[in-house]
């Protein structure tokens, strides 16, 4: 550290944001951090607020994907936004997994909601069900119940209903998930609620989201029937 005790070489750089000084000079050539200080041709020293802009730029890498193009766009635009953006989604995904944490065995599912043990396999199998050794998910035990609910209605493999058609439900929810994402992180970067206030919105419209989608498939659903008609 320099004499006063406010800038970092390069080394010290290094050690203290855990990411190889190859790549601080990436980000460097890449204009997503500010100029260090020089002092000689061959010496420059680094302000500490750089620890805090690397280790923003390797967790929009490592966590959400983004190219060095993106980052930049939204760190030169606002950085404390980036960070309002990774803590709203640190907070979404704590919350579920928290949710998601108490586990109901296999023998108590099986017992409660008579799905034959050949689906419930071919539901883990193509990851709409995901048990561990604990057994299942609240997630998971919603979708069994479910399923049971649909076979007693009818929905079975005697007129070519399988869990196989699970998947188109999955497939259409994923592209609406990313879409709900993409548009969350693009408000708060335009200047919308706080990360604490953005958590608590997403909570307590879980349930009326369930009602919209589920009245919408209806209307769809009767739309459909009549134009086939």
């Amino acid at each position: 550290m320099s004499a006063d005790g406010s800038l970092l070489k390069m080394s010290e750089l290094v050690e203290a944001s855990g990411v190889p000084g190859a790549t601080i000079k990436h980000y460097l050539r890449e204009g997503l951090l500010p100029e260090p200080v020089k002092t000689s041709r061959n010496m420059s020293w680094y302000r500490p607020e750089t620890i805090d802009r690397i280790r923003l730029i390797k967790r929009l890498q490592e966590e959400r994907f983004m190219p060095l193009k993106a980052i930049k766009a939204v760190i030169e635009e606002d950085p404390e936004k980036a960070r309002a953006m990774l803590d709203v989604e640190d907070r979404i995904l704590e919350r579920a997994l928290a949710a998601e944490r108490t586990r109901t065995s296999v023998a108590e599912v099986r017992r409660r909601y008579g799905v034959p043990d050949e689906a419930l396999d071919r539901l883990a199998e193509i990851g709409i069900l995901t048990p561990n050794s604990r057994g299942y998910s609240p997630s998971d035990v919603t979708i069994i119940e479910a399923m049971s609910r649909f076979r007693a209605g009818g929905y079975d493999e005697r007129i070519g209903f399988t869990v196989y058609d699970t998947l188109r439900y999955k497939r259409a929810l994923e592209a609406l998930v990313k879409e709900e994402g993409d548009v969350l992180m693009e408000r708060l970067r335009g200047g919308g609620p706080e990360p604490a206030k953005a958590v608590e919105m997403i909570e307590a419209g879980a349930e009326p989201l369930k009602d919209l989608i589920a009245a919408l498939h209806t209307k769809l659903m009767v739309e459909e029937v009549e134009r086939r008609r």
